[in-house]
Formats: C-alpha cells, structure tokens, sequence
C-alpha cells in the first residue's frame, strides 16, 4: 500500500479550476517532488494531502485514511510544514518544543530532536530572534515532533542563503534515512535533483510529467550544453543549423553558448576546426532538471 494516494484531484476557486484531475502516489520511504511555476496547484494539492482544504471531487489516502473525514488518525500520521508558518514572536524554540510535544499521546523525545536539528543551543532563544535557516529547522522538528509516518515539506528552503539551504537539504535526507516518507512542494530544480526519488510537475493544475530526476531530464530537447569563446568571428547562424543543435546564443563578452543533444559537442568542434577557429575557455554540460522543467511547462521557475 502506498502511504500517499492522490485520485483524481479537483480544486476550483471562484470557478476557476487550480487543481484539474492530479492523481499519484507516494511509496513508503520515498522523497516525491511535487514541482511547478507559481499558481500551478501545488500547495493546494498538499493542503488537500494534509486535510486543510476539502476536494471538490476525486479521493485523497495517507496511509489508507481520508485526511477529512479520518482528521485525527491523519493528524498522527502526517506532519507538516507548511509554504508560510509563524510562531509568537516571545514563544522560545524550548516552549514551542513542549508545546507542540504535548499535544500527540506518543510524542518524539523534543530533545533528542533539537539536538539532531541543530537547535540544542538556541533553545531558550525566542523565535523573533531566530535565523532563517533556524526557523526552517525548527518547523521541520515541529512537524516531526509527533512521529508521523510521512511529513510534507512545502517551500522548504525559500529566502535561505545557499549554506543554509544545502545544511537542509542534508536534513531532508537524514529525515527519510530514518524512515520518514517525505512530500516535498519546491520550485528550486537545483533542490528537487538532489533530493528526489519521483517527481511530477504542475502545471495549470495538471501533473505534465511524472518520473524520476533522470528519467525528466532525458526528456529535455537539448542535453547537451556548450558554451566558449572563439578565437576568431565566427558565423553564430550557422552553428545553429548543426546536426543536433536546439539554439545558439552569444553573450555581449562573445561567449557563445551551444544548446543540443549528446552528438553537439563534436558536430560543433568539427566545424570550428574547419574553420580555423579554436574554442577558448570550453565548458560542457549535461542538462538539468531546469532544462526539463522549461520544455514542460514553457515557463521559467
């Protein structure tokens, strides 16, 4: 049995569909991505998963509950953080601890769990003179303090400097090493890569692909990308009608930049030799999930 079952999900505000026919699961132990531009239907897809918002139509199961109409079985089974969370601002990291503790009959031991999460020392600091990334850690242990099975993760590690967000990645991970299934809503493709086992993409409501990091980026037109400096003025048009190139861009500096498949690189360097001209400053690159996410959706992050 899956621990997440999504079936056809429908969500309209005002008459306007936000989520259109979303169905997927989430395997026991997974990390799933839930990827799309802003206004996709992703935080209203989870809110449906944690029982916040009540489907027009089609059926969501976490762990074979209805986050509805079984609301505390759920409650036990799920922690939550969600896309925006305050706490009081006098509230310590230690009494939001206790408090939050004190609500589940089998609670984590708060300790143990600041202590993992890097809060040990911030405990008698109040919330308001909280970092970012220690904010993150700290929902992150509020949403793990009643052991649920799954957790959902909506918008992570947004507005964290990059050494914040990459210590929290590191944290996702230990969370699913130690059990937990994790559902994570995101718009960084940097995170999503690094993290995911599956992925479906949002768009306008619609899950447009679903697959695994690898299995989405194959999907890209282009592959491949080359990017240098000539060491003479070359004709940018004609790289463009090489076997295999999808575009061709030159920066203002002169680097020109290659887009293609795996066969660009040496259908390009064939034709520089041909010509005279030699590649300075080289770079080759596979593509990313970034790559896959714009040919999906035809939309920037």
């Amino acid at each position: 049995m899956a621990m997440i079952e999504v079936r056809e999900l429908h969500k309209s505000y005002g008459g306007r569909k936000v989520v259109d026919g979303v169905s997927f699961e989430v395997a026991e132990g997974e990390i799933f991505g839930i990827l799309g531009p802003n206004g996709a239907g992703k935080t209203t897809t989870v809110e449906c998963v944690e029982g916040l918002r009540t489907p027009d139509s089609g059926t969501v199961r976490v762990a074979g509950h209805d986050p509805v109409a079984d609301r505390e079985q759920v409650t036990l089974l799920l922690g939550a953080q969600l896309q925006e969370s305050l706490l009081q601002d006098k509230l310590t990291v230690r009494e939001a601890l206790e408090l939050y503790a004190a609500c589940y009959p089998r609670p984590a031991d708060w300790r143990e769990l600041a202590d993992r999460l890097g809060l040990t020392e911030r405990l008698d600091i109040r919330f308001a003179k909280l970092s970012g990334g220690q904010k993150q850690r700290l929902f992150i242990a509020l949403a793990l303090i009643g052991n649920p099975r799954a957790v959902v993760l909506d918008e992570l590690t947004t507005g964290l400097d990059p050494r914040a967000r990459r210590d929290t990645w590191k944290l996702v991970e230990e969370v699913r090493d130690s059990g937990v299934t994790v559902l994570l809503v995101s718009h960084f493709m940097e995170e999503a890569q690094r993290l995911c086992d599956r992925i479906a993409v949002v768009d306008r409501g619609r899950i447009t692909a679903l697959d695994t990091p690898a299995g989405l980026i194959g999907r890209a037109a282009a592959r491949t990308v080359v990017s240098f400096l000539p060491s003479a003025p070359l004709d940018v048009r004609a790289l463009g009608a090489l076997e295999s190139a999808v575009s061709v861009e030159e920066a203002r500096d002169g680097r020109i930049t290659v887009t293609g498949t795996d066969d660009t690189t040496s259908a390009l360097l064939s034709h520089l030799a041909r010509h005279g001209v030699t590649a300075h400053h080289l770079r080759v690159s596979d593509a990313t999930l970034d790559d896959a996410f714009l040919d999906l959706t035809g939309t920037d992050t």
